[in-house]
């Protein structure tokens, strides 16, 4: 019974013609190439260990840094990676209903809920955003957070060598983050100053 059906098969692939099963057939040999290139190439040129597609670039990591410190030097109270619009947004300032994101099509759909929404390239320096917001921001004198001092000030502030690992610098901003944290009897400027340390100190850990 089961050979029967498959009989039936053959013999109505027998009454294609020959130009139509030569085409399946090509297209099936070019599927199984096209397969097996894939499965070679990822053989041989495999993704770099530990390395996710979603993971992102080092300058939008830094990026991202000069945001927070910037949002920190303002006294702006901020959520990172927070849902708005159906989208996850870098920075969204709840007191102020503000949405800071790097995607377009996020943009839109924000700016259409009625969410204010900034739209920031990531060549944009960090400070800059305050141009774009639509509230009063402070005048600050900025300085770029690499400068030497501010590098050692900020593995000072975590009681670490400059010589330090990322690691250490994470376990170090762990340990002061609860020390300072207002949740845990801190207060606000010590808790803002670990956090603006740590994101220096990261930046040039070993």
């Amino acid at each position: 019974m089961v050979l029967q059906p498959l009989a039936l098969g053959f013999e109505w692939a027998a009454t294609l013609p020959s130009w139509v099963l030569a085409g399946l057939s090509l297209g099936v040999v070019f599927a199984a190439f096209s397969a097996a290139m894939f499965v070679v190439g990822e053989q041989l040129f495999p993704s770099p260990p530990g390395r996710r597609s979603d993971e992102p670039e080092r300058g939008q990591a830094r990026r991202h840094a000069e945001i927070r410190r910037y949002l920190d030097e303002i006294g702006e109270r901020y959520a990172e990676g927070h849902p708005v619009a159906g989208h996850t947004v870098a920075f969204y300032l709840p007191e102020r209903d503000v949405a800071v994101t790097f995607d377009g099509q996020a943009f839109f759909d924000i700016q259409a809920r009625g969410t204010h929404a900034v739209l920031c390239e990531h060549e944009m320096p960090g400070h800059h955003l305050g141009r774009r917001l639509p509230f009063e921001v402070p005048e600050l004198q900025w300085e770029p957070a690499s400068e030497p001092d501010a590098v050692e000030r900020a593995f000072r502030a975590l009681d670490l060598s400059p010589a330090a690992s990322t690691d250490e610098v994470r376990d170090a901003y762990r340990e002061r983050v609860m020390e300072v944290h207002p949740d845990h009897g801190g207060d606000e400027e010590a808790f803002r100053e670990v956090r603006n340390a740590y994101t220096t100190a990261k930046e040039h850990a070993d």
